[in-house]
């Protein structure tokens, strides 16, 4: 009996789901509108990088849920390393006007991390790789919270003073 698509997506795993999701979000992020003529492909990271201050906030939090789901692979610490240091320079860089977001459009951090996951998976499938410490994933994950965090308190910030400079 052939597979129907229902039998074949009650038989998937739970992981290979999550991971499809991630891809596509990835995709998404960094890849997913073909620019006519040239080829050059962006992502809808670039586009809502546009929205000042909003925009680079949505960014980041979406890195930083691609990075948190991709902790769940037990990858090492050293790749999870990167991949962190590939989101915040994006968004470092990201919310410099005009230069951030041809950045974004070009640096592909979301892209970069599939990469790395990806590269972990096949590793991992040759028994070449080695499971992190959960120190290290929970440090990890205290360092994106707070990135977060204060990121949200400075943009915040800055539309109080902006407030205030217009005598809102």
């Amino acid at each position: 009996m052939p597979a129907t698509p229902l039998t074949t997506l009650q038989t998937a795993r739970p992981e290979d789901e999550r991971l499809k999701r991630l891809t596509w979000l990835g995709h998404f992020l960094d890849n997913s509108i073909r620019i006519p003529g040239v080829g050059y492909r962006v992502g809808y990271d670039a586009v809502i990088g546009l929205i000042p201050g909003v925009g680079d906030l949505v960014g980041l939090g979406l890195s930083v849920y691609i990075v948190l789901a991709a902790t769940r692979y037990r990858l090492p610490a050293s790749t999870l390393l990167r991949m962190v240091l590939n989101v915040g320079l994006e968004t470092l860089i990201g919310t410099v006007p005009l230069v951030g977001d041809l950045f974004d459009a070009a640096y592909k951090a979301n892209a970069r991390n599939l990469g790395l996951l990806h590269a972990h998976l096949a590793a991992r499938g040759q028994g070449s790789a080695q499971p992190s410490d959960l120190r290290f994933y929970a440090g990890l994950l205290f360092v994106l919270v707070s990135v977060l965090v204060l990121t949200g308190l400075l943009l915040f910030s800055l539309i109080r003073a902006l407030e205030g400079l217009l005598g809102a």
